[in-house]
């Protein structure tokens, strides 16, 4: 008798094509992982620089104390005498705004432009008392929310290393990838089975990874936002975002500083509201009182202004040239902001032209609240310690990060990365929309889309050698009476 064949059981169909999130979810994880690893240096500098930079305001107060705070007086002199003992102490330069006294307590500030030894885009406050005229010192102030040298030297660390600038691409980088990998991590958390999201009881990797994800649930919300509005002053993004918000009609107003209300050609001088630019380098021609040839003084300026509403702190701005006016703008940006301004005929003292901030467009006071929340002014303390725990938060994430990737890779070296190929797992429906977003967004923020491009060509690299080492290594290993054995593909998807 012939022996029954053997019976071998037919192989398990092809498991079907992922849809929706399951076919989501490796893509993403991949994402996260990759821009975690190789942005995390860009962010922890940001994140340390920024929690410096969050209690520089505080600090400031305390080293600079002396030119700062004077003993309240009875009443303060006339802003003419002030400035003519500031002028009699610094007579280089120009004078290129006045900040009265703010509060009770407040020296007045004397901004001068273009002296030796300050940068060009800086310029020298002269610190005034207003009730006694003393003049109680002098340092470099940068930009307008009145820097001084210690918070000058952390804003520009956290914004371009000193590096210039070059040294703003990083920036610009880390607030790309910031909000994405805060968006992939929030999504791949809540995606996960609230058994696994559990820390209590857990040990090893999971433990880590059930607190970082945790902390990054609870921060992840403000990390999107330090994301968002850390681009609208970077170098490229920041561009676009203000070719985007002029084709709107969404830019700030700015005031017209012609002296008949004609001259639009100087508005920008009058009104610079760009967060962290300078506060103008403007030769002007005036009298150490502060007065206009054959014109009216401050003290005249500043009553005008008081008329209009225009309550502390205010700022004003001499005339650029003979065909402008003076201007006077509100700078308190804690909340409720006062951006106010108006502009001043230097020859009758009037008021020419007003702009109020309430007028503002919705897009140009969204990005004004947004950027002083980002830099903590908008409101005060409290806005301080919520960005320090922000930045401490993202320092814990990133050390977590790798945290888990070391334990991935059980202790003795650094874990593999997840497996190539799940974008081939996302179904066209899918991933041709995604693809069209992502083409996008790496236009209009153009350092995310060459990264994650410089990403893409290495990863294809990387597997196109590891194809290419494997299919060596199985010709060299084949058997010659078989032929050449196929290289299994293992984890190369």
């Amino acid at each position: 008798m012939s022996a029954e064949p053997e019976t071998v059981a037919a192989p398990p169909p092809p498991a079907g094509p992922r849809r929706g999130w399951p076919a989501l979810r490796p893509l993403l994880l991949r994402l996260h992982f990759y821009a975690g690893v190789f942005v995390a240096p860009f962010l922890l500098v940001a994140a340390f620089s920024g929690l410096l930079y969050a209690g520089s305001f505080q600090a400031e107060r305390i080293v600079y104390a002396e030119q700062l705070r004077v003993p309240a007086g009875e009443a303060e002199l006339p802003l003419t005498e002030q400035i003519a003992a500031a002028r009699a102490a610094h007579p280089e330069g120009e004078l290129n705004a006045v900040r009265p006294s703010p509060e009770s307590g407040a020296t007045t500030r004397v901004l001068l432009s273009g002296v030796d030894g300050v940068a060009a885009d800086h310029t020298l406050a002269v610190f005034v008392d207003p009730y006694t005229g003393e003049v109680r010192g002098a340092l470099e102030q940068y930009g307008s929310t009145g820097a001084l040298p210690l918070r000058t030297w952390i804003d520009k660390f956290h914004r371009d290393l000193h590096l210039g600038e070059t040294g703003r691409l990083y920036g610009e980088l880390a607030a790309s990838w910031l909000g994405v990998i805060a968006v992939a991590g929030l999504v791949l958390w809540f995606t996960r089975r609230r058994s696994a999201r559990t820390v209590r009881g857990t040990t090893g990797r999971r433990r880590v990874l059930g607190v970082h994800g945790t902390v990054g649930a609870w921060c992840a919300v403000g990390l999107i936002f330090l994301s968002a509005t850390g681009l609208t002053w970077s170098t490229y993004a920041g561009q676009n975002i203000t070719e985007l918000r002029t084709s709107l009609g969404q830019e700030t107003p700015v005031v017209d500083a012609g002296a008949a209300g004609g001259g639009g050609e100087h508005a920008e001088h009058g009104q610079g509201q760009g967060q962290g630019q300078g506060d103008g380098g403007h030769q002007h021609d005036h009298g150490a009182d502060g007065a206009t040839p054959g014109g009216v003084n401050l003290d005249i300026v500043l009553a005008a202004a008081r008329s209009q509403g225009l309550t502390n702190p205010v700022e004003i701005l001499p005339p650029a040239d003979a065909e402008s006016a003076y201007v006077v703008r509100q700078i308190q940006r804690s909340w409720p902001e006062k951006q106010d301004a108006v502009a001043v005929d230097p020859s009758t003292g009037a008021v020419t032209d007003v702009v109020r901030f309430a007028d503002f467009p919705v897009l140009a006071k969204l990005s004004r609240w947004g950027i002083d929340l980002h830099t903590g002014v908008l409101f005060g303390l409290p806005n301080q310690i919520l960005l320090a725990a922000l930045a401490l938060s993202v320092i814990v994430l990133i050390v977590w990060g790798y945290r888990m990737w070391w334990l991935r890779g059980r202790g003795t070296a650094f874990g593999r990365p997840l497996p190539r190929g799940a974008w081939r797992q996302v179904p066209p429906a899918i991933g041709v929309p995604l693809l069209a977003v992502t083409v996008l967004v790496g236009w209009f923020v153009p350092l995310l889309g060459i990264s994650l491009l410089a990403f893409l060509v290495i990863d294809i690299a990387l597997g196109a050698l590891r194809r290419h080492r494997a299919g060596r290594r199985a010709t060299v290993g084949a058997d010659p009476g078989r032929g050449p054995v196929r290289a299994v593909r293992g984890g190369l998807r």
